[in-house]
């Protein structure tokens, strides 16, 4: 037996759920993504999608694609740095730094690359990184790839996050590094007071926008926009893989700043830059999104109208003020019995457990789209209530 071999056969915490049947990762589907799918020979209603326009399966980005393949190729065989920057690329750029309201971006060939390269190099020996400790997991490994000092405070506890900022020199170089919407639990950074702290200690602030885009703020410029404080944030960090409908990320800011990513961030000189059907889908997703502001009036009607019910049938929510619902479930075996049950009865959910939350905060996320409907809306809350009244979840 290898050393490898020996080392992992003991990981037994997957094979304990498929043996009870509730293994919860990695199910196929076999349909485009939309509010119903097709997964194991039928319909399930998708409620565990990040797609929070609903453009993921429209016709305007799949010819937008299509056109980008027969023009350019399948791929770019490079990086950006070398033979991989094609016109498209930069148009994608341009139009995004108008639209976030910053000089200049880049764009990645994956959102998690723009958060473990940009982190990396962006702050060094002497500076500090201070996190909100549920920042997603790409900012955790930037965070651990820099040479910067790491600190992080109580999840959105600005009282903690100050106690930091006051022990740190004035003059040092400070990031504050933050989701706009916190992915799991679906609350918001509290940016107001972030901005009031980065004036009176001397930070920078990066936001990560990758659940705040086509959502929040005016055309769905995000929660800098949405709070009216993008001027204050000094880098804007998002993804296309949401919202957006493809593939992909950008970091915005001034353009110095990102004059010294281009040459320095290694996820973005040493990866192969996206492809051409992925990058002309994000920029098709992006006018569609200009053009449609019904679609996120859509997206808050449906959401506040799931809200409403989850908060009448009981169901604990939290704090979460977007698309994205938590509904507590305080048991890992529980949370993943409540998700092979509602797929059973016709809703996709997904299970939430340690590390991405604390053991005693599991949950199953529940996210809208802007083409859900009320009555399919209607039709998840009535049987995930049966489902979490059986279990003695809810009464």
């Amino acid at each position: 037996m290898g050393q490898l071999q020996e080392r992992y056969k003991s990981y037994r915490i997957p094979q304990k759920y498929m043996a009870e049947g509730v293994y919860p990762y990695f199910r196929e589907i076999t349909s485009k993504q939309g509010t119903e799918v097709e997964m194991a020979g039928h319909k399930v209603l998708m409620f565990g999608s990040n797609a929070y326009t609903g453009l993921t399966g429209d016709q305007r980005i799949i010819d937008a694609a299509k056109k980008a393949l027969d023009k350019y190729g399948s791929g770019c065989a490079g990086s950006r740095f070398l033979n991989g920057t094609l016109d498209l690329h930069v148009q994608l750029e341009k139009e995004l730094a108008e639209y976030i309201g910053k000089d200049e971006t880049l764009c990645f060939s994956t959102g998690f690359f723009v958060n473990s390269g940009v982190l990396a190099v962006v702050v060094g020996r002497g500076d500090y990184i201070i996190c909100d400790d549920r920042d997603h997991a790409s900012i955790v490994d930037g965070r651990r790839l820099s040479f910067a000092r790491q600190l992080h405070y109580k999840h959105n506890d600005m009282e903690d996050l100050e106690n930091i900022l006051k022990g740190l020199p004035h003059e040092a170089v400070k990031l504050i590094v933050v989701d706009g919407v916190f992915s799991m639990e679906g609350d918001l950074a509290n940016l107001p007071k972030i901005v009031e702290l980065k004036h009176k200690y001397n930070c920078s602030i990066m936001v990560d926008e990758a659940h705040g885009l086509g959502v929040f703020g005016k055309e769905g410029r995000g929660v800098c926009d949405h709070f009216g404080l993008t001027d204050e944030v000094d880098l804007i960090m998002g993804t296309f893989s949401k919202s957006m409908a493809s593939i992909g990320g950008f970091i915005a800011g001034d353009k110095d700043t990102i004059n010294y990513l281009r040459h320095t961030v290694r996820t973005y000189i040493f990866s192969a830059s996206n492809t051409p059907a992925a990058t002309a889908a994000a920029l098709e997703a992006l006018h569609i999104i200009k053009k449609e502001p019904e679609r996120i009036e859509k997206l808050w009607k449906v959401t506040n109208y799931a809200l409403k019910r989850f908060r009448e049938e009981g169901f604990e929510i939290g704090e979460t003020e977007s698309p994205i619902i938590p509904l507590y479930v305080h048991d890992v075996d529980k949370t993943f019995l409540v998700t092979k049950l509602a797929f059973d009865n016709g809703v996709f959910i997904n299970p939430v457990i340690p590390p991405a939350c604390a053991p005693q905060d599991t949950l199953v996320r529940f996210a809208l789209m802007a083409t859900h409907t009320e009555e399919q809306v209607e039709r998840g809350v009535q049987i995930l209530k049966k489902v979490f009244q059986d279990l003695g979840i809810i009464k």
